[in-house]
């Protein structure tokens, strides 16, 4: 391994270069989010004299670790300091100053209240030695991120994320990248944040291309994110203003925070976090502004896992708890109508009710309304399926399970706590290929969306594209 140099806007970086990858780690792309800047938009990051070491993740965002059962089956790196607005940067070695390369930025999921740039299923060397500059960002969690306060922007954490765009448009062509030629890319909660930018006014002309992967594109309703405020308050004794949770101990602030989004999960719903309609940020309803052309121009890469549900329904035994009326009653409340249920149980005979309303779930709020985003943009958007489904546990092709397939990293302890030990290289070689040629040129390698519906389905052994697969339930929902 040696030390290599690169000079940027705010001072020099010391990184590292090791298999003809370049490793630039911990790069401050804001200043600290903390005192006065606590509940602030991001504010530029202050320069620095001499050679910055840029040679370890830097600190995460505040948060606390997943709960039980899911902390069995998602690692949570936490590395403790104020500096937590920082991204990482693998490139090819030698091509700083050489022709411009095509640039990823990834921006990880965790419900907006767990997750970081430095977890090692999100190592970009494959990236990089496949001839793609590889970034991946931390940005703001949880209350501190996405807190509903009448004192303080909203979306702060989205803001981080448009912060991070911008020092990329601004520094990485030193890195031998593309400012032209920017995709970026995240899987649940950061898909949700990259659905928000392609409505934000300040993202416009930060990216070119997008890679949803099994985010929900919706807002959290204003009134449901202010009972969210509410009830943490309660437990701190303060105001839900920002300036009296910025006066409130952060380890304070995180245990009421835990308690009151215990409980829950995305598909079943709790109290928690999301993006939130605002004139500055994300002046519209993601499917609204993509109906209305808000991304045209935007090259589009879409798609979900097949059982999305089953990370969360399988280890906290959901599945067993889903009785008749128990259905019954989660059908009123998703608004499903018996016609669509009748569907979806005759495709799936004798498997448990559990997963019978995971499946409507993860079409209601998942796969569906990412294919809508594909209808209303077709000409530029291609969707996929991932259907591989992990030996272990019942999980089957559950949520998050592709990322060690998009990254290549399926040799991580992280990956293979989901994949288990043999998870097949060819499918990660297949998916990762498709993932590069897509920021390459906006062609992941099938035919673009259109009339005929057409999806990738990635599994082993046969993966190919289908025309609307399950079309039967997909227009049940149109029948209602």
């Amino acid at each position: 391994m040696s030390d290599t140099v690169i000079s940027t806007h705010a001072g020099a970086l010391r990184g590292s270069v090791a298999d003809g990858i370049g490793r630039f780690l911990g790069i401050p792309y804001a200043a600290p989010p903390f005192g006065a800047r606590r509940f602030a938009a991001p504010a530029p990051v202050e320069p620095w004299e001499g050679v910055r070491d840029a040679l370890e993740f830097g600190p995460t965002a505040p948060k606390v670790p997943y709960p039980k059962p899911l902390s069995d089956l998602l690692d949570d790196t936490t590395i403790p300091g104020d500096d937590c607005l920082n991204l990482n940067v693998w490139t090819p070695a030698g091509e700083p100053g050489g022709p411009g390369l095509p640039v990823m930025v990834w921006v990880h999921g965790g419900s907006l209240r767990n997750g970081s740039s430095s977890q090692p299923v999100y190592d970009g060397t494959a990236f990089a030695r496949d001839g793609i500059v590889l970034v991946s960002v931390n940005y703001r969690l949880g209350v501190e991120g996405f807190g509903a306060f009448d004192d303080a922007p909203d979306n702060r954490g989205l803001l981080d994320v448009v912060a991070a765009l911008e020092w990329v448009q601004r520094e990485i062509s030193a890195f031998g990248g593309d400012p032209a030629n920017v995709t970026v890319f995240g899987q649940s909660a950061g898909a949700n944040l990259i659905v928000g930018l392609l409505v934000s006014p300040p993202a416009r002309g930060l990216y070119r291309r997008a890679v949803l992967q099994s985010g929900p594109p919706v807002l959290q309703p204003r009134k449901a994110a202010r009972g969210t405020i509410a009830a943490i308050a309660k437990r701190l004794g303060v105001a839900p203003t920002a300036a009296a949770f910025a006066g409130a101990e952060r380890s304070a602030l995180l245990a009421a925070q835990a308690e009151v989004t215990r409980g829950g999960d995305p598909i079943s719903g709790a109290k928690g976090f999301g993006i939130l309609e605002d004139a500055a940020s994300v002046p519209i309803a993601p499917l609204e502004g993509v109906r209305r052309g808000d991304a045209a121009g935007i090259d589009l890469l879409v798609g979900s896992t097949t059982q999305e549900h089953r990370l969360w329904f399988v280890p906290g035994k959901t599945n067993e708890r889903i009785t008749p009326f128990v259905f019954r009653i989660a059908r009123f409340k998703f608004r499903v109508a018996a016609s669509v249920a009748r569907i979806y149980r005759g495709n799936r005979p004798g498997e448990p009710l559990g997963e019978v309303l995971g499946a409507i779930a993860t079409d209601l709020l998942i796969r569906l309304p990412l294919e809508q985003i594909a209808d209303d943009q077709p000409a530029t958007s291609h969707v996929y399926e991932f259907a591989w489904e992990t030996p272990l546990l019942g999980l089957g092709a559950c949520h998050a399970l592709e990322l060690g397939f998009v990254f290549d990293t399926l040799d991580t302890d992280e990956a293979r706590t989901l994949t288990g030990a043999e998870a097949p290289q060819g499918l990660a070689d297949e998916m990762h290929r498709a993932w590069v040629s897509f920021a390459r040129t906006g062609d992941p390698g099938w035919p673009a969306w259109d009339a005929s519906r057409p999806v990738m389905v990635f599994k082993a052994g046969g993966s190919r594209v289908e025309s609307a697969p399950r079309n039967d339930e997909r227009t049940a929902w149109k029948k209602r």
